[in-house]
């Protein structure tokens, strides 16, 4: 069918009157009603502002094989070595959608806590560019495989907020322009092009950068949980545009600038602190905000203008004549629901409450996919031993391994030493053959011996072990307090002191006596 350009437009017309963009910002219903925190609003030469944003998510699907070809997915090939003649858009090939990668969608919605739509479909989304092949992006437009759900967002302060998902869609990635190998000319690499992804889009939720950073961290650790994604960002696997816009605190949504491809949590913060700020100036010098697209430049830390932003009806959607709708069974949708792994706030809870950890604890350990399976097989190690401290063994995680990871540069999943060793070292304090002092030195061979030499060997060679013999302790103390009399007096009025002597029995026995013992026997001898 041919339409006139009146009848066209009468389409465009009927089509927006029953879809809003996401990400276009207008009053209520859409705005969360969240109460303005005085913490996050910025200060202007005229008065306080408050930021609004939403950030579309672009996450590669996990997957050997592309969207709609048999063409392999990976990193590090050679320039246009995984291009079939679909995603070269060659003359007559024909799309052939990957259930796999539907099905890691309906997992990705599942995982948050999202509405799987039974019936969806996908459009074409028209415009040029030279590594787009075809001419035209496979998207979803109006009817997305994942309808609204939530993410719960923890800040660093232990408190929380939702952020509310509007929706998923499947959609096929475009191919790289390389500009830097000939100063004359363009080179086109398509190895992405048809790559899957899933554009996870939030509503405008969103009130700091710091919120913003923590929602993307969030999403990140939910899809690496599901496998849905790697969350890879150095590869360009997840990244973000991040729809920006400020208004007086009670007043309507402002206009919304885009930052496009934020693949940093630091470039992200960096982005959105200098937008807000840039929008500001303007509106209070008597300027108005263009709607528009623009890049983040992280060298001037700066962003600057790409291109005036486009609207849906400017794509000319339209459903793909070449794919049928997706229709999906209730059976099938459950099968996936019943194969979803523990999820981090799940986990999260059962941390607490299985192993009587704090909220802090919990969330380090769980932030990390690796970290929280180090840790479990740790504990589990434990109670092999015999021993049961559950919280400790979190402590030597969370703090000294994860301390000397970072300093290194290494993740936990690089660990020299095995989830067995903390547990052993954990053991070793457990049943007093070390101080928790002592078990820092025995920490630093273990590290320094890369996991070939057990905390008890380490123990026995260095001749570590802590020193229970009362008597031994006792004599200590005797010498010391024979040694300093003035000191041994001062105690009866100045409980405090004790402190001192603690020390100087501690240094006397080089930091093996046990030190429970010294300090009962001191109160002993000292009439505490």
């Amino acid at each position: 069918m041919i339409l006139s350009s009146a009848e066209e437009k009468n389409l465009y017309a009927a089509i927006s009157s029953r879809y809003i963009h996401p990400m276009t910002h207008i009053a209520s219903p859409l705005d969360s009603g969240r109460v303005a925190d005085p913490s996050k609003l910025i200060q202007g030469r005229t008065g306080l502002w408050e930021i609004v944003m939403g950030l579309e998510v672009h996450a590669q699907v996990a997957s050997n094989t592309k969207l709609f070809s048999g063409a392999k997915v990976g990193f590090g090939a050679g320039p246009n070595e995984q291009v079939s003649l679909v995603d070269a858009a060659m003359p007559g090939m024909l799309p052939v959608l990957n259930k796999y990668c539907v099905e890691q969608a309906v997992k990705t919605g599942l995982g948050l806590k999202a509405e799987i739509n039974r019936f969806s479909r996908f459009d074409r989304k028209n415009y040029f560019y030279p590594d787009l092949p075809q001419g035209y992006q496979i998207s979803q437009l109006f009817h997305p495989i994942v309808g609204e759900g939530e993410v719960l967002v923890e800040r660093d302060d232990g408190s929380s907020f939702t952020v509310r998902i509007e929706r998923l869609h499947l959609e096929q990635d475009a191919g790289k322009s390389i500009h830097d190998l000939d100063p004359n000319a363009t080179y086109v690499d398509l190895n992405r092009a048809g790559t899957a992804l899933m554009e996870i889009v939030s509503k405008p939720d969103l009130r700091s950068s710091d919120e913003a950073v923590a929602y993307f961290k969030k999403l990140r650790t939910i899809l690496i949980y599901l496998g849905t994604c790697d969350g890879d960002m150095e590869k360009g696997n997840m990244r973000a545009d991040c729809n920006v816009s400020v208004r007086r605190v009670g007043e309507p949504f402002g206009t919304r600038c885009e930052i496009k491809n934020v693949n940093s949590f630091r470039f992200m913060q960096q982005a959105i602190e200098f937008e807000a700020r840039r929008q500001i100036e303007i509106l209070e010098d008597g300027g108005k905000i263009d709607q528009e697209t623009r890049l983040f430049d992280s060298v001037k830390v700066e962003t600057r203008s790409m291109r005036s932003k486009e609207e849906a009806h400017d794509y000319r959607y339209f459903p793909d004549p070449d794919l049928l709708p997706v229709e999906l069974e209730e059976a099938w949708i459950e099968d996936i629901r019943k194969s979803l792994v523990e999820l981090p706030d799940d986990k999260k809870a059962r941390f607490i409450s299985q192993y009587g950890l704090s909220s802090y604890d919990a969330q380090v350990l769980i932030s990390e996919q690796d970290r929280a399976d180090y840790y479990e097989k740790a504990v589990l190690k434990l109670k092999e031993f015999g021993g049961r401290d559950a919280k400790l063994v979190a402590n030597w995680t969370t703090n000294e391994l994860l301390a000397r990871l970072a300093k290194d540069g290494q993740e936990i999943s690089d660990s020299p030493l095995p989830p067995g060793q903390i547990a052993g070292l954990v053991e070793l304090i457990e049943t007093n053959v070390i101080s928790s002092k002592i078990a820092k030195t025995v920490f630093e061979h273990m590290w320094e011996g890369k996991g070939t030499i057990t905390p008890a060997e380490i123990v026995e060679k260095h001749g570590l072990k802590q020193v229970t013999d009362t008597g031994a302790i006792e004599k200590a103390i005797d010498e010391i307090i024979a040694a300093n009399p003035d000191k041994a007096a001062e105690v009866a009025s100045k409980p405090q002191a004790l402190g001192w002597f603690v020390g100087q029995v501690m240094k006397a026995t080089g930091g093996k006596a046990n030190p429970a013992a010294v300090n009962e026997l001191l109160k002993s001898k000292l009439g505490l």
